[in-house]
């Protein structure tokens, strides 16, 4: 004798008001968690950057705090690099200077090819071996007859 199985229905709990806006304006998951992710950050940003400004600003009536802002600053600017945003890079002479076009070079156009071939021409110090991909498809095969070894 065996007894009919049953289906178990199952009841979606009623969402509250906060439940039922949150799936209208976004219904993705993943849409939600980027949104959290990016409050956090600002969040963050907002905190960071308040604690540099009162370091270094003086509010009347309020006693200054002397802080190593160093962990802060470095949260601050990897917070911003988190949003793409590149800051002030610090130069030999210990001064902070902002880069003319966003470039580590300091702003000094990139490197040429010719410049790159005799860079690496004279950075040959063994048996190196350059590929360069023109076209798409590559297929890397083994030579079937072995090498002799190098001799300088």
């Amino acid at each position: 004798m065996t007894e009919p199985v049953k289906e178990e229905v199952k009841k979606e709990k009623p969402k509250g008001p906060l439940g039922k806006l949150k799936s209208a304006l976004i219904p993705d998951a993943e849409e939600q968690a980027a949104i959290i992710s990016t409050a956090v950050r600002i969040t963050v940003l907002a905190w960071s950057g308040g604690i540099l400004t009162l370091n270094y600003v003086s509010i009347p009536g309020v006693p200054q705090q002397k802080i190593d802002p160093t962990f802060i600053a470095s949260v601050f600017t990897g917070v911003l690099a988190s949003f793409g945003i590149q800051t002030a890079s610090k130069k030999g002479d210990g001064t902070m200077k902002m880069n003319g076009n966003g470039s580590p070079n300091g702003g000094e156009p990139p490197i040429s090819k010719k410049d790159m071939e005799t860079l690496l021409a004279k950075a040959s110090a063994g048996p190196v071996q350059t590929i360069r991909v023109e076209q798409a498809p590559l297929k890397i095969t083994t030579d079937s007859k072995p090498q002799e070894p190098y001799k300088m």
